[in-house]
């Protein structure tokens, strides 16, 4: 693999680096939405989506279409939608691998007592 395309991927990764932007993702994996309606799941105040959309926009992860007034936001692709899937399975091997590792150290501190 070339340097250009670690660099590519590394960009990627680093817009993928803020929660807001992760959780439109999740969003629009169950269709596309108008940006009220993001708005409303998320809580934010329309100037911060508004950035975040556009971020999401240029990377070409999401598109938008105008409906008369309403802006509606869609996943680029599947390959979104399997990058998303791809990081929850890497979460919960991780996360379930800590949670042994706390259960024995909870086990132990139990047997060495107060």
């Amino acid at each position: 693999m070339s340097p250009p395309m670690y660099q590519a991927k590394a960009e990627l990764f680093r817009l993928l680096g803020h929660p807001i932007r992760i959780h439109v993702l999740e969003l629009l994996q169950d269709g596309p939405r108008p940006v009220r309606d993001l708005l409303t799941a998320l809580n934010v105040e329309p100037p911060g989506l508004s950035q975040h959309l556009a971020v999401l926009r240029r990377s070409g992860l999401v598109t938008a279409r105008r409906k008369g007034t309403t802006v509606v936001y869609t996943l680029a692709g599947s390959s979104v939608v399997e990058l998303l899937r791809a990081a929850r399975e890497l979460l919960t091997e991780t996360l379930s691998g800590q949670s042994e590792l706390l259960s024995e150290l909870l086990r132990a501190r139990a047997q060495d007592g107060p």
